[in-house]
């Protein structure tokens, strides 16, 4: 057998150095083959846990240092203080613990916790961690792919600006070059043809000479007489001709010159470089997926248990008379405190102060309103359901500021300040609220909804059921429960329960985050009397629920859940 490189406890405390086979987790030693059945045997640790050593190598290093003892009074650890979450011995208690309220058998804590929700949450939150690195590596990537496509394209366009500015140049080049031919050429041509005119002259004075050479020696004297006024009117045209060429342009020096454009000369002064490369920044479009915050701490929840939400009433809000005819379809606590009721009967949205006083009515829709939602600043979402449409209402200015219209019957809305969510007839659209591109999620059937950590939440009236889907349309879970009839309204709180408005028993129930366990937390001995609009401050942990009093006028009743 191979050697495990690690000692028997009790052997090398006795100078004796045999191979370890088993670690005890509760007496913390390592076994060899024969203490580890000595340790089997005895009294006091046959019952103990052990594992073999190969399994205890592949525990991380820091799992290894752990230990069930107090390094500081070498004691077991019994307790578990919740307010410093640490495990305690009795002797820490005394020590540092005296004035913790919250102590608790550490055996409680640790009782399931391979199997609690804890661990299945951390897994998801690591797959979730993960998940996250590999689409940011991939994004990067892309982002690097795409540098390199961009310095791609910009050499392009500076070798295209520069073949562009050869054409150019090359052009005015031959043109300039045309022109200085063409000057040239009638230049030479000009001087050629003064050339051979003066050539013509000066051979006719030759011959001229020649002639009175001969005249001279051989004419009589009437010929030389008449011969010398011939010649004398020869040698007079002549000097003519030069006297009248001297005086004409004929001899002015013609130079050719050039001048370079002061434009393209200009371009060595104010052109100082090729271009300027630079990088600019936008908005990055990875998506991240959102995980649970501060996850080590939560390991030992303080998020109450299902068991354990039970609201306490605080005060009803009560509608005037003289608004009898309200039907409370919404019903929204602002971050102001102040609290906004939807009036479908009237498509009025009627605020409250929040000490219940009633305020102005802010705007009047047409067509029958549906639901409302608080989306973000002071923007509330309205939806208009046979109109197919939904508005984003400022309750500041009293005016509406955007409509958004869809190819659906707009039922339950539902807003996380990024995203706002509308449900219709079998589906539901995702409007991105910053250019209001809408995103159609087919097969997500609800009447109500709520947003909450990426998660749609919805309830279904005629099948009495509640649902929850991933943000891009995957189902997570469904229930169906007694205690859920007719379900309307939907939201959740801060810990991530589902409180539901059960219309069809006159109940508020609230659902588990895994969508298995459902319990009523409200009923008609509760003043709850067909609600149909619920919603919570996820700060303050205020819940306000829509009610029928005996006369059929709704009003909010007010609670508070437990954090």
């Amino acid at each position: 057998m191979a050697s495990s490189g690690v000692f028997c406890t009790l052997c090398y405390d006795d100078d004796s150095s045999k191979d370890t086979v088993t670690w005890c987790t509760e007496c913390e030693v390592f076994l060899c083959i024969d203490c580890e059945k000595h340790h089997k045997k005895s009294r006091m640790s046959k019952d103990h846990k052990t594992m073999s050593i190969k399994d205890y190598q592949k525990l991380p290093t820091y799992m290894q240092e752990i230990s069930c003892q107090c390094r500081d009074h070498n004691k077991k650890f019994e307790l578990y203080c919740s307010f410093h979450a640490c495990p305690c011995c009795v002797q820490c208690v005394t020590d540092k613990h005296q004035k913790c309220q919250e102590m608790r058998p550490l055996s409680d804590i640790l009782k399931h916790i391979k199997t609690s929700a804890s661990v299945q949450l951390l897994e998801k939150d690591m797959t979730v961690v993960k998940e996250n690195f590999e689409d940011m590596i991939k994004y990067l990537h892309s982002r690097r792919n795409s540098n390199n496509a961009q310095k791609q394209k910009a050499a392009e366009k500076i070798r295209s600006v520069k073949t562009s500015l050869d054409e150019f140049l090359n052009k005015i080049e031959h043109e300039i070059l045309t022109d200085l031919e063409t000057k040239h050429s009638n230049l030479n041509s000009d001087i050629n043809t003064l050339i051979q005119q003066l050539e013509q002259r000066a051979n006719q004075i030759s011959q001229l000479q020649g002639e009175f050479s001969e005249m001279t020696r051989l004419a009589t004297e009437l010929q030389m007489y008449v011969g010398l006024k011939e010649t004398e009117k020869t040698t007079a045209q002549a000097e003519k001709y030069i006297e009248d060429l001297k005086n004409g342009e004929s001899f002015d020096e013609k130079n050719l010159e050039v001048t370079i454009s002061s434009s393209l000369q200009s371009i060595f002064q104010d052109v100082k470089s090729y271009g300027v490369v630079k990088i600019s920044t936008s908005q990055s479009t990875l998506q991240i997926k959102t995980g649970r915050k501060d996850q080590a701490q939560n390991l030992v929840s303080t998020v109450p248990g299902i068991e354990e939400i039970k609201p306490s009433m605080l005060r009803t809000l009560k509608i005037p008379e003289d608004m009898k005819s309200m039907d409370v379809r919404g019903c929204i606590i602002l971050p102001s405190g102040n609290y906004l009721i939807l009036d479908s009967s009237s498509s009025h949205l009627v605020p409250f102060s929040n000490d219940g006083i009633l305020m102005k009515k802010v705007v009047t829709f047409f067509g029958t309103s549906y639901d409302a939602c608080f989306v973000r600043n002071n923007t509330v979402a309205v939806t208009l359901g046979l109109k197919n449409k939904t508005l984003l209402v400022d309750i500041i200015k009293n005016e509406i500021t955007e409509s958004i219209k869809l190819s659906h019957f707009c039922s339950g809305v539902a807003s996380d300040g990024q995203l706002l969510v509308i449900s219709g007839s079998n589906k539901c659209t995702i409007v991105n609220l910053d250019d209001l591109s809408h995103t159609i999620l087919e097969g997500i059937e609800a009447n109500h909804v709520a947003l909450f950590k990426g998660n749609i939440y919805g309830t279904i009236l005629d099948e009495n059921t509640a649902c929850c889907y991933k943000i891009t349309g995957e189902p997570l879970w469904t229930i169906t429960h007694d205690d859920i009839i007719h379900p309307q309204g939907i939201t959740i709180d801060k810990n991530g329960f589902v409180y539901i408005a059960s219309g069809g028993n006159s109940s508020i129930v609230v659902v588990s985050l895994d969508g298995k366990t459902c319990k009523t937390i409200l009923s008609e001995d509760d003043g709850i009397k067909y609600p149909l609009a619920i919603d919570i401050n996820r700060e303050t942990g205020m819940m306000i629920v829509s009610s029928v009093r005996d006369e059929g006028l709704r009003q909010g009743i007010y609670c508070e859940i437990p954090g």
